[in-house]
This record gives C-alpha cells, structure tokens and sequence, in this order.
C-alpha cells in the first residue's frame, strides 16, 4: 500500500468500493477524518474569534479580522502542501498531533497570556495564523492521498461534502452545546484531543505505519494526557486568569452563548461585570436604576403596564415595583443565563429584593430587535438598559429602526427612556442617542447624575409631547437619591456636557459605534 500511496496515477483510477476486505474500508476511513478535521478547524476558528471579542471587545471588528486572518492561513497552508513529499501519510499524521497540540492549547493560553503580554493582539494572530496554516494543509493532504483511490470528480465531491457537513456541525454545535457547557478553554482542549485521535486511528489502522506506530502513538499518548490534564483543570486555570484581571475576589463566572458573566465581591460591594465591562456595584447601582426608573415613573401617574428592555439583573424592575399600581411588568432580555442567575442566586437575591420571580413580572428570553417587531401589546412606560453601544450587535438597538418600532408600542400618552452612557467621557455617543431617538418623532428630556462607579452619566426620556419637567406625581417612599430637587438638577447640563451636533445612528451605518470607540478609546488601555 505503500508504493500505492507513492507511485504515480494509473491510467484508470482504481475505485476503493470495488476491493473487498478490511483495505476497502480505509479510504472511507479517510473521508470521515475529512468532516472531523473540519469541524475542529472551524471550532478553532469560532474560538479564537469569540475569545477576543470577550477580552479585546466590538465582536464585529474582531471576528472579521480573525475569519479573514484564519483563512488567509489556511490558504498559505494549501500552498505549502505542495512541497510535502515522501510518505503522505506519515505526514498526515504528523500534522494531525501539531494541529491538536496548538489548536487545544490555544484558548487555554491566550486566556493565561492577556494579563502579562505586552503585545496580546501580536501573540493571538501568531496562533491564529499558525492554527490556520496547519489546517490549511490537511485537506489538500488528504486529496493526495486519496487521489488513486477514487476518480477525480468522486475524489473533490466526496471530500468537500464531508468538509462542509464539518463545517456545519461545528456552526451548530458551538454556540449550542460547546460554548454554554464546556466552555472556551474546555472545548479548544476537547477538540485539539479530536485531532490526537484522527492520527492515533490513522496512524493504527494503516499497515504503512507500522515502521514508526510505536514512536508516533508514545506522542500522541503524551499529547492526549497533557491535554487531560489541562481539561482537569480548566476551571482553575480560568479562575486564575480572572483574578489576574480582576482586582477583588470572583465568586461567580460563567460562559453563556452571548457573554461571559463575572461576579466579584470585596467588603464593600458586589460587582457585575459582562464580557470584563463592569455593569453595576452594588455600592451605587441605586443611583443609576432610581435614576433610570422614577423620572420616567414621576411623569406617568396613570401608568399600569411597563416593558423593561435588557435590565436581566432586575434591578430597574425592583424599582418599577415600588409602584402599586402597576399590573404587568415585562423583562426582555437576551441571556437566560443572565436572568436565570438574579432569580436564584441568594447574594443576587438580596439585591433585587427577588423582583424577577414577582408574579407581577413576565421574564422573557428573546432577541430585543426581533421581539418587539412581533409583539403587540402597548406600554404605558418603555424602559431601555442595554449595555452601552461598544458593538454592531448592540449598536442596532440604539437605531432609529428599533426607536420607531418601540415608538409604536407606548399606549396614547406613554413615554420611554433609554440609558445613554455618559454625557461627560462620552459626549458625542450621548448626543447622538438623543438625536436619533428625535429624528423618529419622539420629543427628548435629556438628563444626567453622577454615579461614583461610572462617573456622569446620562439618560433620554422621550414621548409624545412636552408637558413634563419633573413634578407632575409623587415619587416612592424610601428612595435613597432620586427626590423632585434632584430631578430637576438632572436637567440642567454644563457647558463641557452640552449640546454637540452628531449624525442620526442608523441600522446601515451604525454611526453611535465610532462615536461610541472615539469617545471612549482614550480611557481604554
């Protein structure tokens, strides 16, 4: 089978289905590494792009240059398979372990490395690159192996068929199953472990192997145990890299299929941090959510039903509850395991006096864009608590697409109000959130408090019309910020937060997003 392997094409090409016996089997062997390899190469490439989404942020920006770089290696790798020569397949092989060494250690490093590289970006591109390289040569590997064993036309369908069914799987296995229930760190060891086992059956049932099987299934033996061990302890080599990025005690940390949810605690506070930005301490968060909530609750006496948009926390909802008067509440946010966590956690618990699990509250789980196209209830008070505007798939909720459709669910007389970031560090995001929701029809209040956490930070509250400036009912009893005075210092902006002309944020253009960098990229390091 060697010289097979080695010796030119005959004129005929010899068709594996017709040979009976065990080798009959083994280019069908090869076809079914063709879909594995091609689900671990797209795993990586999944991996790489979602992990620097979590550290470096805007997950657009950062899985187009990933996918673009990944193939590009890939295709470097199609050319260098030209100059592999000799036995293809003690090749193949040897090629399969390196794959599964860089590509399982990937995530696992790349985690470890953030907090010590100077030069993060330059370290995930080198594996990024490298990854892609080796990947790259699998495939066009593989066809030369198998070029005498099929005709031409049946060789190039029946490999980039199972290269394709590959390629889906791992689309539907990753965000699915992979990412909620291993984890990026566990499944890039996982799948590296895939690759290890493609060359040890390779490398077993081909008798050509048999002058190196003994050397080659040693590393391959030691390469599956150091992977095993580091899915042993996946979870405290996560939790080591995540002190190092924290500076208080995490006690809580989950991957969901949207986000990375971090929980850290000092004796002061509890901080909620999503993908390593911090949403909330609970030394402040008072001042944000009364901020966001009674304001808007001060202009609408009659109110009965609210829609809270984001707020998976339940900490705008525990502030809506403070009003008797409401009948229906709900809470749409996108991450069940966001909402799920601050219905059952008891520290979370504490904080959001259980509002998510009142039996006034309807806790849905869906994508807010599409949700609010479907739905068709109208709303007294429309509340927005989006994170802030860092990427495109955020960035489109802030539009003036997803403003008109909000518009058209306030009942006569409702009002929405959306969190806006900060009027003082991010001057021209604010302003634009404000002018797109104007240029929709809606009349805007702009306001701003100062948050300790966060420092300034502001708020739209928008309707219909132009009656209210803060007095119109009574706020709450037991509020420990928000009072008519302050309400109405909420208004008054000075001259280094005022006013400044911006563009409309629209669906197609997603201007708020470079506002949203430039306005911000000073004070990221």
């Amino acid at each position: 089978m060697a010289e097979l392997l080695d010796a030119p094409a005959p004129a005929a090409p010899v068709d594996a289905r017709a040979a009976g016996g065990p080798e009959a089997r083994l280019p069908g062997l090869l076809l079914a590494a063709v879909a594995v390899i091609a689900t671990c190469g797209l795993i990586y490439e999944l991996i790489a792009g979602t992990l620097a989404s979590y550290l470096l942020g805007d997950s657009v920006t950062q899985f187009s240059t990933i996918i673009g770089a990944y193939l590009f290696a890939m295709g470097i790798g199609s050319w260098l398979s030209r100059f592999l020569e000799g036995s293809l397949l003690r090749w193949f092989i040897r090629l399969e372990i390196l794959v599964g060494l860089v590509g399982g250690c990937m995530a696992p490093l790349l985690f470890l490395s953030f907090e010590y590289v100077a030069s993060f970006r330059l370290l995930l591109y080198t594996l990024v690159g490298l990854t892609g390289v080796l990947v790259g040569l699998e495939i066009p590997l593989l066809m030369r192996i198998l070029e005498h064993r099929y005709p031409f036309k049946d060789l190039v369908a029946r490999v980039f068929t199972f290269d394709y069914v590959g390629a889906l799987l791992a689309s539907l296995i990753f965000p699915l199953v992979l990412v909620p229930q291993l984890g990026l760190i566990r499944t890039s060891l996982v799948f590296g472990a895939l690759n290890l086992a493609v060359a040890a059956v390779v490398l077993a049932r081909f008798p050509e192997t048999r002058p190196y099987r003994r050397r080659f299934g040693v590393g391959i033996a030691a390469a599956l145990l150091g992977l095993a061990v580091l899915f042993g302890f996946a979870n405290k080599l996560l939790a080591y890299t995540e002190t190092l990025a924290f500076q208080d005690q995490v006690i809580y940390s989950k991957s969901t299929p949207y986000q990375r949810i971090v929980l850290t605690r000092n004796p002061r506070e509890l901080r909620l941090f999503l993908n390593g930005n911090l949403q909330f301490s609970s030394a402040d968060e008072y001042r944000y959510h009364e901020a966001l909530v009674h304001p808007l609750m001060q202009a609408l006496p009659q109110a009965r039903r609210v829609l809270v948009m984001g707020g998976g926390d339940g900490l705008a909802v525990r502030e809506l509850l403070k009003y008797p008067r409401l009948t229906s509440i709900k809470l749409v946010d996108l991450d069940a395991g966001m909402t799920e966590l601050f219905k059952h956690n008891e520290l979370l618990l504490s904080l959001n006096k259980g509002s998510l699990n009142n039996p006034k509250v309807q806790v849905i789980n869906a994508d807010a864009y599409q949700w609010i196209r479907q739905d068709t209830t109208r709303y007294d008070a429309i509340i927005v608590d989006f994170p802030d505007p860092g990427n495109y798939s955020i960035g489109k909720l802030y539009s003036a697409a997803f403003y008109t459709a909000l518009a058209k669910r306030l009942a006569s007389g409702g009002r929405l109000v959306v969190q806006s970031t900060s009027p003082f560090l991010a001057r021209q995001s604010f302003w634009c959130v404000a002018h797109t929701l104007a240029a929709v029809g809606l009349h805007t209040i702009p306001y701003h408090l100062y948050v300790p956490s966060f420092g300034e930070w502001g708020y739209v509250l928008a309707g219909p019309d132009t009656h209210w400036r803060g007095d119109m009912s009574p706020l709450p009893a037991g509020l420990r910020y928000i009072t008519p005075a302050t309400i109405h210092d909420m208004l008054r902006f000075p001259p280094d937060m005022s006013e400044v002309p911006t563009e409309v944020n629209q669906l197609n253009n997603q201007v708020l997003v470079r506002y949203f960098e430039e306005d911000w990229g000073p004070y990221v390091h």
